[in-house]
């Protein structure tokens, strides 16, 4: 008889895989759960912060394992999430978090390329790191969660294109609820507003102007990839904290998805700051 991989009421030995972890939200969520005793596969474009994210988490008796790649590269996500369940012997969630966007851009004056990769990463590269998960969760016997980042984007119809990879991307949510509802599978869609994270990369700069003048801040450190230094994007959010919310909430909440019963399914969370700054 199958022995099922269970769900626990805490995240000791979890296996977690975390994409987009090397900044933002999905740093957040690997440093949070991560600390909180789970084995955390953290994959990213950038290697130096995740590395400071596996040493945070293993200071605080976690485990953690970094690789650098390109999430859009998909038989290296395939390969990365089957090797991180190989490893463990089971694999408990999958967090699809990489993603950005170009949130105030209008599809008259927008760039074709800009929405070919953001169809690559958005929803390709998800729907692909969907089916790794399963894949994993099937061949170990895991109870799992899958937890795919969206965007209120996606909740307004006249969101663009970017908006668009996020309809998507609920699409895809409810499509595997529906497939995966006789399985130990879980499947949630989360749902942020407006966050501290490198969240210059998906705004049009005069908003992004706009909000730190809000903040008081008018000399901005944009570097060569159109991000912010952490310190100016902790100021901006400190300043407008009722606008601008705190990316730990989200990984407060994606622990709360995970620590549920098995036999309870979280369908959506949208999370947002008390006021709507963009959204």
């Amino acid at each position: 008889m199958e022995t099922l991989v269970t769900t626990s009421n805490n995240l000791n030995d979890k296996t977690i895989c975390i994409t987009g972890a090397s900044s933002g939200i999905g740093q957040a969520i690997a440093q949070h759960l991560g600390s909180s005793g789970a084995h955390v596969f953290m994959m990213g474009r950038n290697r130096s912060p995740m590395d400071e994210s596996a040493d945070l988490i293993r200071s605080a008796g976690g485990s953690a394992d970094v690789a650098t790649f390109d999430v859009a590269d998909l038989e290296a996500l395939s390969s990365w999430v089957a090797s991180a369940a190989a490893s463990t012997g089971r694999l408990d969630v999958m967090v699809n978090n990489a993603g950005f966007g170009d949130v105030g851009a209008t599809i008259a004056d927008g760039d074709p390329a800009m929405w070919k990769a953001m169809l690559e990463t958005n929803v390709l590269a998800l729907a692909v790191g969907c089916q790794a998960a399963i894949k994993a969760m099937r061949s170990t016997s895991s109870q799992g969660n899958i937890i795919n980042i969206s965007s209120v984007a996606a909740l307004q119809r006249e969101s663009g294109v970017y908006g668009a990879t996020k309809h998507a991307v609920n699409c895809i949510n409810s499509s595997l609820r529906k497939e995966l509802q006789d399985e130990p599978i879980r499947v949630t869609s989360v749902m942020p507003g407006v966050f501290a994270t490198n969240f210059t990369r998906n705004v049009d700069r005069t908003m992004v102007e706009g909000i730190a003048g809000m903040a008081g801040i008018t000399e901005l450190e944009f570097d060569d990839d159109s991000r912010l230094p952490q310190h100016q994007i902790d100021q901006i959010q400190q300043a407008l904290a009722i606008g601008i919310g705190d990316v730990t909430h989200i990984a407060n909440a994606v622990e709360y998805i995970i620590l549920q019963p098995s036999e309870l399914n979280i369908e959506e969370i949208v999370i947002r700051p008390q006021k709507s700054l963009l959204s």
